[in-house]
């Protein structure tokens, strides 16, 4: 069936809820490339949004699923025992910060999210959730509860989960605030606990350790670790939402070892299984421990499969040193789009770590300018580069490439932005 066929099939029978960012068919991929039923070859700097970090099919995960396949497919979790969960648990204790000991497996980071809650909540016996301005934790309904990235996602789902309040993530480019630096920010819990509600009452605060789709900003130096410090004064658990940032993409294997901050749960997914369904709430056996049997579960959560892929993902990073290419690779892409930020003015700050990179577009006078997003993410699909934007405002274009990809790639990839940009600026003067 060629593709015009199937999006006809598409279009009758797919949900239209789910936003799609092209009209495009794609059969197969390999590496930093998909390839259209038709044909062509598209750049991919978006990674199944920031899941294949070591590039789609790397043959060794292939090889694991496969072999996996052969013997065992699914039991769920509740029957019994099996290899690629015990192990998989096991290594992810090994390489998780500090005393971060104990697994439980989901299926997507949103149940990784509902499940960290609910175990602060069971654990703490208190009600309230503090999560940040521009955080984006989930779909689903308490996940969307913890969102606030956008109005899209909340719209029309009134009453959310109750007990959830918001502050202000720290964006230092641009700040509600005259001070610079961590400690207005950290005020403004404290002004909550004053006003709002009292930390005796809160479970968690739960916080992505650099903001993703809110538009990939770093937090202030002492800010993570201003939080942990406060939340470890009133009892209150922390939870650093690493699905996004998770498995070298910062170039870390985990954004919390740039902050030398070790939460009290941490959630994972994303890339994990090397592009297979797996999320995982990682927490101290002390706290794991409290939850009983039967208090939370999945049918799926820790699927053989998805488990022995995983297990394949972390031995190709450990033996080909991934997370430390990353963070190379990383540092050469910040400094060639600062070169390009130089030379257009259009480009407000060029911010992240590792390869979690945002460029913030602005008009002349500082304001957002995601009109400038969108047209250059257009321009860049007409020349087979796939983008995506993100930012409360979207005037960020966010770069999501495998850390494994190849100079030769990223150089291609970076000419085409340039040159899109250029021709935005020309349609503009």
């Amino acid at each position: 069936m060629d593709s015009r066929s199937l999006l006809e099939k598409a279009d009758a029978h797919l949900a239209p809820v789910l936003y799609r960012a092209t009209r495009l068919v794609f059969e197969r991929a390999e590496g930093c490339y998909l390839i259209t039923r038709d044909g062509e070859r598209y750049l991919d700097f978006v990674s199944g949004i920031a899941v294949n970090n070591l590039g789609h099919n790397h043959p060794e995960v292939v090889a694991a699923a496969r072999e996996q396949m052969e013997k065992l497919i699914h039991i769920c979790g509740a029957t019994g025992y099996y290899e690629s969960a015990i192990e998989l648990a096991a290594e992810l204790a090994r390489i998780a910060p500090g005393d971060l000991d104990t697994v439980f497996f989901a299926n997507s980071g949103a149940e990784a999210v509902e499940g960290a809650v609910k175990l602060a909540r069971y654990v703490t016996r208190r009600p309230a959730i503090i999560a940040f301005k521009g955080a984006f934790h989930g779909r689903t309904l308490g996940a969307t509860s913890l969102t606030a990235s956008s109005t899209r996602y909340r719209q029309h789902y009134d009453p959310l989960l109750a007990g959830v309040y918001h502050v202000n993530y720290p964006y230092p480019f641009r700040s509600p605030y005259k001070e610079t630096g961590a400690r207005p920010y950290l005020a403004e819990i404290e002004h909550l606990f004053t006003h709002m509600v009292s930390p005796a009452d809160v479970a968690a605060v739960i916080i992505e350790p650099v903001l993703g789709e809110g538009g990939y900003i770093v937090p202030p130096e002492g800010y993570l670790q201003g939080l942990r410090e406060l939340t470890r004064r009133h009892g209150i658990l922390l939870i650093f939402d690493e699905v996004q940032t998770g498995f070298g993409r910062t170039g870390k294997m985990f954004a919390a070892e740039h902050f030398g901050v070790v939460p009290d749960i941490m959630t994972v997914g994303k890339a994990l299984a090397g592009g297979f369904p797996l999320s995982a709430i990682i927490a101290r056996r002390e706290i794991m421990a409290q939850w009983p049997p039967g208090a939370h579960g999945s049918t799926f959560g820790g699927h053989p499969v998805s488990c022995a892929a995983a297990l394949a993902t972390l031995r190709v990073m450990d033996r080909d040193r991934v997370v430390e290419k990353a963070a190379e690779t990383g540092a050469y892409l910040k400094s060639r789009l600062e070169a390009i930020q130089r030379r257009h003015p259009i480009i407000g700050e060029v911010r992240g770590l590792g390869l979690m990179i945002g460029v913030e577009f602005v008009r002349p006078d500082g304001s957002p300018y995601p009109e400038a997003v969108s047209r250059i993410v257009e321009l860049a699909l007409s020349e087979k580069l796939l983008f995506y934007s993100a930012g409360v405002y979207k005037n960020v274009i966010r770069f999501m490439i495998p850390l494994t990809i190849r100079r030769e790639d990223l150089d291609r990839g970076l000419a085409i932005f340039e040159r899109c940009l250029e021709r935005f600026e020309e349609e503009q003067a």
